[in-house]
């Protein structure tokens, strides 16, 4: 069954005081789906989100969410947004659960079947009742995906969700994620800066700098061709010069050789150069991770800080 689109933007741009924080973002995402938006500080990251939970207004293009655009029917497009924005805030003194009721009493149709239903799906059932000023920031941070996901939305934005937490925190907060996205169809926007994140949870990667998007990435796909191969072999020189002659684009990488060519030619590849009597050791196709694509992009540089 094909997934609906949850989240749609459309040439979106955002001028403040002259200066342009975001230039033509198009991005979409479907249901189920757990997008990383990553960046540098400063990329513009926060100002998106921003935008599209209509915390701040967009100076042209367009922003659809659930069917409904932000610009002209707000409310109906928000209700079907859950959003953690910075560090979630709750009454110290009540409990867990006292919280999410107070939340829910906000909403039409929140019963205690679902505050039951939520709390669950984060783990906290034997810290409902302890309050709030007892919990671990891990704990918190699941109490705040708790009451974001109450209403049932059809999209979940995250904005540096894991600050803070440790290993085993950050652990088991992409756990309870991916759950959500995968049992509930919820997309997700995952804002952040840190590589780690987005490659153990996300399906796809949007690298912002400087306001624009430099590229998306899509994460484990088993289907996408390979275009590198690291070739081992010996005579080196020769072995480089003959791809060169060939048209092979080739070059030297921390003492192998490193080739441009579709996953499916490297058989045909191998064949080739023992043929031309050179000797092949090992040969495997290449993967460039996110990291190399990430520092590709960004250049490896942080901005100065331009999100509102």
């Amino acid at each position: 069954m094909t997934k609906q689109p949850v989240l749609h933007i459309e040439n979106v741009d955002k001028i403040i005081d002259g200066k342009t924080i975001l230039k033509d973002i198009r991005l979409t995402a479907d249901e189920g789906e757990i997008i990383g938006l990553l960046g540098p500080n400063g990329s513009g990251k926060t100002t998106l989100i921003k935008l599209i939970t209509g915390l701040i207004k967009m100076k042209s293009g367009s922003i659809v969410i659930n069917g409904f655009p932000i610009d002209r029917q707000f409310e109906k497009a928000i209700r079907s947004v859950g959003a953690i924005v910075e560090n979630p805030e709750f009454y110290p003194y009540l409990t867990g659960y006292e919280n999410l009721k107070h939340y829910a009493n906000m909403h039409a149709g929140i019963g205690r079947d679902r505050l039951a239903e939520v709390i669950s799906r984060v783990g906290l059932e034997d810290a409902a009742e302890d309050k709030v000023k007892t919990y671990s920031l891990g704990m918190k941070q699941r109490l705040g995906i708790a009451q974001a996901i109450l209403h049932r939305p059809k999209l979940l934005i995250l904005d540096e969700p894991t600050n803070g937490l440790d290993p085993a925190g950050m652990k088991d907060f992409r756990e309870h994620l991916r759950e959500l996205a995968e049992e509930e169809g919820t997309a997700i926007l995952f804002a952040t800066h840190l590589l780690k994140e987005v490659e153990d949870l996300c399906d796809r990667v949007v690298i912002l700098q400087q306001g624009k998007i430099k590229s998306t990435v899509v994460l484990n796909d088993a289907d996408e061709k390979q275009e590198k191969a690291m070739l081992e072999v010996q005579p080196y020189d020769k072995a480089l010069q003959w791809l060169k002659d060939q048209g092979y684009e080739a070059h030297a990488e921390k003492g192998l050789l490193a080739v441009k060519v579709a996953k499916a030619q490297i058989p045909a590849l191998n064949q080739q150069l023992v043929a031309n009597e050179i000797d092949v050791y090992s040969i495997a196709p290449f993967k460039q991770s996110l990291e190399d694509e990430y520092m590709a992009r960004t250049n490896g540089t942080e901005e100065r800080n331009t999100d509102v």
